[in-house]
């Protein structure tokens, strides 16, 4: 049987309690979202990324987290399971080596091989490079509208992936982008671009490792060398060649902004049999070359001394590698920064680890 008795009606006070509850609520809750660290939060409102250079991230992995909740976390080393693979995986590409015949193929026209890759993707295969000023703050200050004449030469510059982006942001009217590629496909694709504009930008075939400078430029004429994975493109006996190059174009002080695949990436350990050239120098499937630095060896590389002959005023031809008394040795480059960028992926939905390696580096000209 119901019940016959009135119901009381809630008074108006009665209301504004509990909207008053309810709002406490909501704002205890938003408040414990604020408070998480910006790389723990969900939350897009407070899941901000980072600004600094050379930081590579904050979501360091606790003992107690869950390797899945996040898509990526930064500074992993490899666990023990993923070296003993790695290992095994570089026995075998030693094991069964690119052949003579190919070896010879792939290193005598590299330039055949990019043009090809660039006439297969054009500019869908690289994503735009919009992380570079953040990485980089010389590009914030070069491309700043009271930063007066300055000229950029981007090496390896492939579909302009770095280059359309730092003019998309510059404020500076007297910027001049020279973006610099092996391939002519790769200058065509840039050429062609709706926002190619010979104002701040010039794009040319060049070859880093020969004996000429970019075109329309001379020696000591550049401030900033962009190289993002490019020298791993290079085979090991064009390193020296590639620096001096550098080093010649740069003015006094220049910088080089460096970024390049590390030893152990992912990418290397899953290299299969008939890709191995050299010790951490591989062929890819498109017929393109990679090299996996060590952060050690790339120190060397760029710090190291020229060692070119130099004539004395007697005509005395000396070579300043061998001369015992090393006065006349002197460094290139000055070593800034170097870090090693390693961070774990994880595929969520296949429950997979990743371990990514990348080095990147500030060289200053002497």
């Amino acid at each position: 049987m119901a019940s016959t008795e009135p119901e009381i009606a809630a008074s108006p006070t009665d209301e504004l309690l509990e909207k008053a509850s309810a709002l406490t609520v909501q704002e205890e809750v938003t408040t414990a979202a604020a408070q998480l660290p910006a790389h723990r939060n969900h939350d897009p409102q407070y899941n901000m990324k980072r600004s600094d250079p050379f930081q590579f991230g904050s979501r360091y992995l606790q003992e107690e987290d869950d390797v899945f909740e996040f898509n990526a976390w930064d500074h992993v080393e490899t666990d023990d399971a993923y070296k003993e693979y790695a290992e095994q995986q570089f026995a075998m590409q030693r094991e069964s080596p690119v052949s003579d015949f190919d070896k010879h193929r792939f290193n005598s026209d590299p330039a055949k091989w990019w043009n090809l890759f660039y006439k297969n993707n054009t500019a869908n295969f690289f994503k735009n490079r919009k992380w570079l000023q953040q990485e980089f703050p010389i590009l914030d200050k070069v491309t700043a509208e009271d930063a007066g004449p300055i000229t950029i030469l981007e090496v390896g510059a492939g579909a302009g992936n770095t280059a359309f982006p730092i003019l998309a942001n510059n404020k500076n009217p007297k910027l001049k982008v020279h973006a610099c590629d092996f391939s002519k496909k790769a200058v065509e694709v840039m050429r062609n671009h709706e926002e190619y504009n010979t104002d701040f930008m010039q794009a040319d075939v060049w070859d880093a490792a020969g004996e000429d400078l970019p075109p329309g430029l001379e020696e000591s004429s550049v401030d900033v060398v962009l190289m993002i994975f490019i020298f791993s493109a290079l085979s090991p006996k064009q390193w020296e060649q590639a620096v001096r190059n550098i080093h010649r174009v740069l003015k006094p002080g220049g910088e080089v902004c460096f970024r390049d695949y590390g030893r152990g990436d992912l990418a290397q350990v899953r290299f299969k049999k008939g890709r191995y050239l050299e010790e951490n120098f591989y062929i890819r499937g498109d017929g393109t070359r990679v090299y996996f630095f060590e952060r050690d060896e790339l120190a060397q590389i760029w710090s190291e001394t020229d060692g070119t002959a130099v004539v004395p005023s007697d005509g005395t031809e000396v070579d300043k590698a061998a001369d015992s008394s090393g006065s006349e040795k002197q460094a290139l480059f000055e070593v800034e920064e170097l870090g090693v960028d390693r961070r774990m992926l994880v595929n969520r939905a296949r429950r997979l680890k990743m371990y990514r390696c990348w080095i990147q580096g500030r060289f200053r000209k002497k």
